[in-house]
C-alpha cells in the first residue's frame, strides 16, 4: 500500500501529526507512507523513522513570486516528484485550500479498486479549514469539532484507512545525534540543562520577560544551567536580555549560568533540546517538538486552548493557563510535578 501525507505547514501542526505516521505502520506494517511538506519542515520529519520520502514544496515562497522563471522551473519540478508515485490513498490532513491543490495533483493508483483522496468534511474547533479540501476529495470524513489537534489528524488517518486507533500518540521522534555546541561544551551543571522556549509567531502568546528571568533563577539554585534558542533577530534580544540578568552574578573564570544558543537548523536544534533536562516554553512549534520528544516540559497559555494544542493533562508534560498569562509560581510548582513524575520508578 502506498499513502501519501498531505501536511505542508505550520511547524506545530507538523509536529502535531507526527503520530499518523507510526499508527499507519501499527496498521499496515508494509505501507510505504510518503508526506509532502514545506521544505524548512523537512528536516524535522527527517527525524521521523517510517517515511518513505519527504517530498518537499515551497508554496509559501511561490505564492509571491509565481510569475517568475524560477518559480515556475521549481513548480515543475515539484509537480513530477509528486506524481512520480501512484498512490493507493492521499490524505490531506490540513484541509486548506493549497494542501487540496496538491493532495488533488498527486496521482492515484489506477489497478484494483483503485487509489482515493480523503480530507476533512468539516472544521474543528480553533483549526483553520477552507471548504476547497472537501470539494477536491473523493471521501470528505467528519471529525467532532471539539478534537484536540493531535487527535484531529490520527482519526481522519485511521477512519480513511479502516484501522481502529489503540493506543497514546508515538510522535516517533528520533534525535541523531548531539553536537555538543562550543559556548558551553565544558560547563557542568548538578541537575542538567533546561531549555526556556519564550519564542512565538504571535505576541500576545509571550510570557513576560521578568517571569522568565525570575523563573530562571529559580532554576539556577536549584542546580541547573538555562539554555536559550532563538528562530529570529527579535528572539536572540530576548535571549540575551534574560542571560545578562542571570550571569550578572557570574563570578569570573566561571561558566555562565545562562546560555544562548548560536543559531541553529531545525534538525541540530531538535537534536539539541533532546539532551536537555527539560523545557520549559510557551505554545510554539518548538514547544511542541519537546513535547514529542517526551521530555519533561512545561507548556505556558495565555489563551484556554491548551485542550487543543497542549500535551495530555498528566505526566511529564503540563500546560499551565491563566489570564492574562501565568504566574512564575504557577509554572514553577507544574515543572516540580513534571520532574517527580520523570524520576519516579
Amino acid at each position: 500500500m502506498k499513502i501519501l501525507l498531505v501536511k505542508l505547514s505550520s511547524l506545530g501542526d507538523v509536529v502535531h501529526t507526527l503520530p499518523v505516521v507510526r499508527d499507519i505502520h501499527a496498521a499496515f506494517p508494509g505501507a510505504q507512507i510518503d508526506w509532502v511538506v514545506e521544505k524548512s519542515f523537512a528536516p524535522l520529519l527527517a527525524r521521523c523513522p517510517g517515511l518513505h520520502r519527504i517530498i518537499t514544496c515551497e508554496i509559501r515562497r511561490w505564492r509571491k513570486s509565481f510569475w517568475t522563471a524560477a518559480t515556475r522551473s521549481e513548480w515543475r519540478a515539484f509537480k513530477a516528484q509528486l506524481q512520480r508515485d501512484a498512490y493507493d490513498a492521499v490524505i490531506d490532513l490540513q484541509g486548506l485550500s493549497k494542501s487540496a491543490l496538491v493532495a488533488r495533483l498527486a496521482r492515484l493508483e489506477k489497478r484494483g479498486e483503485g487509489g482515493k483522496r480523503f480530507a476533512l468534511a468539516n472544521q474543528t474547533e480553533g483549526s483553520a479549514y477552507e471548504a476547497p479540501t472537501r470539494w477536491l476529495a473523493f471521501v470528505a470524513i467528519h471529525i467532532a469539532p471539539h478534537t484536540p489537534a493531535v487527535r484531529r489528524s490520527r482519526e481522519l488517518a485511521a477512519t480513511a484507512l479502516g484501522y481502529a486507533l489503540r493506543s497514546n500518540p508515538d510522535f516517533g521522534l528520533k534525535p541523531l545525534h548531539v553536537q555538543q555546541l562550543p559556548s558551553y561544551s565544558a560547563i557542568e551543571t548538578v541537575a542538567g540543562q533546561i531549555a526556556f522556549v519564550h519564542g512565538t509567531s504571535r505576541a500576545d502568546k509571550e510570557w513576560p520577560l521578568g517571569h522568565w528571568t525570575e523563573l530562571g533563577r529559580r532554576f539556577l539554585a536549584a542546580g541547573y544551567q538555562i539554555v536559550l534558542p532563538h528562530g529570529s533577530a527579535a528572539e536572540l534580544v530576548t535571549s540575551r536580555s534574560i542571560a545578562d540578568a542571570l550571569n550578572v552574578d557570574r563570578a569570573d573564570g566561571q561558566p555562565a549560568p545562562a546560555v544562548v544558543w548560536p543559531p541553529l537548523a531545525l534538525d541540530a536544534l531538535t537534536d539539541q533540546l533532546a539532551s536537555c533536562s527539560g523545557v520549559i516554553g510557551v505554545d510554539s512549534g518548538v514547544s511542541h517538538i519537546a513535547v514529542a520528544l517526551d521530555l519533561p516540559h512545561v507548556q505556558i497559555y495565555n489563551f484556554d486552548t491548551a485542550w487543543r494544542t497542549g500535551p495530555p493533562p498528566a505526566g511529564r508534560q503540563l500546560s499551565v493557563f491563566a489570564r492574562p498569562a501565568p504566574d512564575v509560581d504557577a509554572v514553577w510548582q507544574a515543572w516540580l510535578a513534571c520532574s517527580a513524575t520523570a524520576v519516579a520508578p
